[in-house]
C-alpha cells in the first residue's frame, strides 16, 4: 500500500497547473463551508440564543410528574427550599449565568378592547435583569421591581391590541392551585418592544412575590428557570446536574419551545444539502483530471499491466489519487475556513441595517460573531473525500479496464 500512496502522490503532482485548479475548487468549496457553518452558529447565538431569552431561559426545573399535566396552570409547585436547593446545585456549573425562579400560569386579560387568552408569568426582575430581554426593551413606564405589588409588564403587541398605555387598568384573570381562577385588576407599570408583536401578545410579567400570592403561596414556584452562557450547551449541563436534581424534571428549550428547535432543523438540513451540491460541483472538476490522466497516460497503464498489476491494482492507484486530490483540498478549506472565522469572530459582521428584515432578525443586536465552525468539520472533509472518490470510480475503472497490449500500442 505504501508504494501505491507514493506513486498517487507523485501522479497527482505531474500536472501542477491542473491539480491546484482541483485542489483550489474542492478548499474553496469547504472553505465557503466552513464559513457557513461558523456565521450561522453565531446566527443561532444572536437569535435563537435570544430568542430563548425572550421565551424563558435554556433548561426549566419542574417538580417530578409536571410533564403529564404540562397543560395545567400553576401545578405541582417547588416550595422555598427546594428551589434553594436546586439553584444552589446550579450555579455551581461554569456555563450557568443564572438560575431563577418562575411562577406560571395560563390566564386571560381584558380591557374595553376585549380579552386576550395568554401566560401570566411571575419573574424576579432583578435576578433576571442580565439574562432575560424583557426588561432590556422596556420603551415606555418602567421594569418590574420585586416589591411590585397589583402592576403588570405588558408587550407592544399586546398594548396596541388592547388599546392601553402606562398607567391604565386592566383586569387579570389567571388559574391558581387546584385549578380555581383568581379575578384582580391591576395596573400597566411598564411596556416592552422587541419588534414580536405576536411573542408579545402572548406573555404578560408581574413581580414574583405578586403572582405567587394570587396563584399559589408565598415561597412556592412552578419553575426554576437555568439561563446558560452559549446555547447548544443545555445537554451537557443536564447530564451534569442529574446526580443532584434525580427527583426533579429537567427539560431544555428543545423540548419546551418545539417551533425553535423545527427552524433549527430544517437549517440544518438545508444547510447539508447545500455543501452535498457544492462539493458536487468540485467533484466534477476531479472526475474530468481523472479522465484526462487516464487517457494521457495509456501507455503507462500498459506498462503497468505488462509488469504484473492487476486490474484492481490500477484501479486502487486511481483512487488513491483521487483520495489525495479530496483530502488535499478539505484541509487546505478547513484552514482557510477556520481562520475567516476566527478574523471575523473578533471583528463581528455588522448586521444593524438587516434587523428589519423579519421577525426573527428583530432581535439580533446589530453584530454577529462568527464561531470557528468546528461543529461539522469532520463531516465536511469525509464528504469531500468520498464525493473526490466517487469522482475517480469511473476513470479508475476504465484504467483497470485496459488491455496491456492494446494499452502499450495506443498512440
Amino acid at each position: 500500500m505504501k508504494l501505491f500512496v507514493r506513486l498517487a502522490w507523485r501522479n497527482i503532482w505531474r500536472h501542477r497547473r491542473r491539480t491546484l485548479i482541483v485542489v483550489l475548487a474542492i478548499g474553496l468549496s469547504t472553505a465557503l463551508l466552513v464559513f457557513y457553518q461558523g456565521l450561522m452558529a453565531g446566527f443561532d447565538q444572536a437569535i435563537y440564543g435570544n430568542a430563548i431569552k425572550v421565551r424563558g431561559g435554556n433548561i426549566h426545573v419542574h417538580a417530578a410528574g409536571y410533564g403529564a399535566h404540562v397543560d395545567e396552570h400553576p401545578l405541582l409547585p417547588l416550595d422555598a427550599t427546594q428551589t434553594g436547593a436546586i439553584i444552589d446545585a446550579a450555579k455551581r456549573s461554569p456555563q450557568m449565568l443564572a438560575a431563577t425562579r418562575r411562577v406560571t400560569t395560563g390566564g386571560m386579560v381584558s380591557s374595553r378592547a376585549g380579552a386576550f387568552a395568554l401566560r401570566i408569568v411571575g419573574v424576579e426582575p432583578e435576578a433576571e435583569r442580565g439574562v432575560s430581554l424583557i426588561g432590556q426593551h422596556i420603551t415606555e413606564g418602567r421594569n418590574l421591581t420585586t416589591a411590585d405589588g397589583d402592576v403588570v409588564l405588558i408587550g407592544r403587541g399586546l398594548a396596541d391590541a388592547m388599546g392601553v398605555t402606562v398607567g391604565d387598568r386592566v383586569t387579570l384573570v389567571g388559574r391558581a392551585l387546584h385549578n380555581q381562577m383568581r379575578q384582580r385588576t391591576v395596573t400597566v407599570v411598564g411596556i416592552y418592544d422587541l419588534g414580536l408583536a405576536e411573542v408579545e401578545r402572548g406573555t404578560l410579567y408581574m413581580a414574583l412575590a405578586k403572582a405567587q400570592s394570587l396563584y399559589l403561596a408565598p415561597g412556592q414556584s412552578t419553575e426554576v428557570v437555568l439561563w446558560l452562557k452559549d446555547l447548544g450547551q443545555e445537554s451537557a449541563v443536564i447530564r451534569a446536574l442529574e446526580p443532584a436534581m434525580a427527583s426533579y424534571e429537567m427539560t431544555s428549550w428543545r423540548t419546551n419551545f418545539p417551533e425553535l428547535t423545527q427552524t433549527m432543523a430544517t437549517k440544518g438540513l438545508v444547510m447539508d444539502v447545500f455543501g452535498v451540491i457544492m462539493l458536487g460541483i468540485a467533484g466534477i472538476g476531479t472526475l474530468n483530471l481523472m479522465l484526462m490522466a487516464v487517457y494521457e497516460r495509456t501507455r503507462e497503464i500498459g506498462v503497468l499491466g505488462a509488469l504484473g498489476l492487476k486490474p484492481g491494482q490500477i484501479a486502487r492507484l486511481f483512487l488513491l489519487e483521487g483520495v489525495l486530490l479530496g483530502a488535499i483540498g478539505a484541509f487546505a478549506g478547513m484552514a482557510l475556513g477556520l481562520g475567516l472565522n476566527a478574523l471575523l469572530g473578533q471583528v463581528g459582521f455588522d448586521f444593524g441595517q438587516f434587523t428589519e428584515m423579519t421577525s426573527y432578525t428583530a432581535l439580533i443586536d446589530g453584530r454577529v460573531y462568527p464561531t470557528l465552525g468546528l461543529e461539522k468539520a469532520p463531516q465536511f472533509i469525509v464528504t469531500a473525500v468520498v464525493i473526490s472518490v466517487a469522482a475517480s470510480f469511473y476513470p479508475a475503472r476504465e484504467a483497470a479496464r485496459r488491455e496491456p497490449a492494446a494499452a502499450l500500442h495506443y498512440v
